[in-house]
């Protein structure tokens, strides 16, 4: 009989959710919390009654049979750094992600309801590639400074989704292959696939790469430490410039990267300026990436929902085709890629991982 997987999926103001029968989606939705629902709730933590009561009012609705799920899966948290793969949902971690330990994201709930309707259905409970995935090799750790360190922070479950994707088209093991992955959304990363392992990326939360629609990327160091000591601006206020208003919201008041798609569309200098400096930046980033694999890339991949836009594609490309080839696989995939993890720990493909 084939077996079914839940995927639960928190956001800030939304839950995804998706069954799977195998490698087959049944069914997605996705729940919005507006405001005023969640404003009455003081943490993160506090929100999971509420939470998986709409997940379980969705279920109903769909007529779903609970007895029908082998597993279910959820998007791991703020945890602490660790390797990638699937991990069992155990108890050290409902104790990190309910306290906050690491830092607190709506993605920590994901391994809260999932593992409490696994244990309610006795089914296995996991989480998958977290953002915290950190496997960068000693020589990338180093910054330029004893008192700072580099910090893989970066978009690990849609980065080795798609990676493992193309590998699978082409007959190749992933930890066999030299790739290259850009993912491009709300925040960027840029990351080197050698082994098995993403040994070199950027931090894509708070401080490293190229600019995105709201995050700044690499900052001059001393303009930015003038600034901080200028009297002018907040802790907070500058931490917002960084990662929240900083990007091209901070030049086009928009965190949309097709308004400056549409600027570059239409001919407007102010526009194409910023949207081209954007591929600049992406390019610089990948050629990065490719001198520290020698040159030895088997492909470059291009995801995230700016990799639905054609002309950022086709300007890439033209900047680093001569490293490898370059595809888009354009979106997130995040569902699906959690589904796909959960199967592969369930039929051994990949080993559960102890937290």
């Amino acid at each position: 009989m084939a077996r079914c997987f839940l995927v639960i999926n928190p956001g800030s103001t939304s839950t995804k959710i998706a069954v799977y029968e195998e490698e087959k989606e049944i069914f997605t939705e996705g729940l919005t919390h507006s405001s005023e629902e969640l404003a009455g709730f003081a943490t993160i933590a506090s929100q999971y009654d509420f939470r998986r009561a709409r997940i379980l009012d969705i279920l109903k609705a769909k007529n779903f049979d609970l007895g029908r799920l082998a597993a279910v899966i959820g998007r791991g948290g703020l945890l602490r750094p660790i390797p990638g793969g699937v991990y069992g949902v155990n108890e050290a971690m409902k104790r990190e992600l309910l306290s906050a330990a690491h830092g607190e994201h709506a993605s920590n709930l994901g391994a809260l309801i999932a593992a409490s309707l696994g244990e309610e259905l006795k089914v296995p409970a996991f989480i998958a590639d977290p953002v915290v995935v950190d496997e960068l090799s000693d020589v990338a750790r180093v910054s330029g400074h004893r008192l700072f360190k580099r910090i893989s922070i970066f978009h690990a479950l849609n980065q080795k989704a798609v990676a493992r994707r193309w590998c699978k088209e082409n007959g190749k093991a992933y930890e066999d292959a030299s790739i290259i992955v850009a993912h491009m959304g709300g925040g960027v990363s840029v990351g080197l696939h050698q082994g098995g392992r993403v040994v070199d990326v950027n931090n894509a939360l708070n401080g490293e790469g190229p600019f995105s629609p709201e995050r700044s990327g690499t900052l001059p160091s001393l303009q930015l430490a003038r600034l901080c000591f200028s009297g002018k601006y907040t802790e907070a206020e500058v931490s917002k410039m960084i990662a929240g208003q900083g990007g091209l919201v901070s030049f086009m008041g928009s965190n949309d990267m097709r308004t400056a798609e549409k600027a570059f569309r239409e001919g407007d200098p102010e526009g194409s300026l910023y949207y081209k400096a954007f591929i600049y930046q992406m390019g610089k980033a990948i050629g990065a990436l490719a001198a520290a694999a020698h040159g030895k890339v088997d492909v470059i991949i291009l995801t995230g929902g700016i990799a639905y836009g054609k002309e950022c594609v086709h300007g890439i490309t033209e900047m680093c085709d001569f490293i490898a080839p370059v595809l888009a696989y354009p979106g997130e995939g995040e569902l699906e890629a959690l589904a796909l993890a959960a199967r592969r720990a369930m039929d051994g493909e990949t080993p559960v991982q102890v937290y």
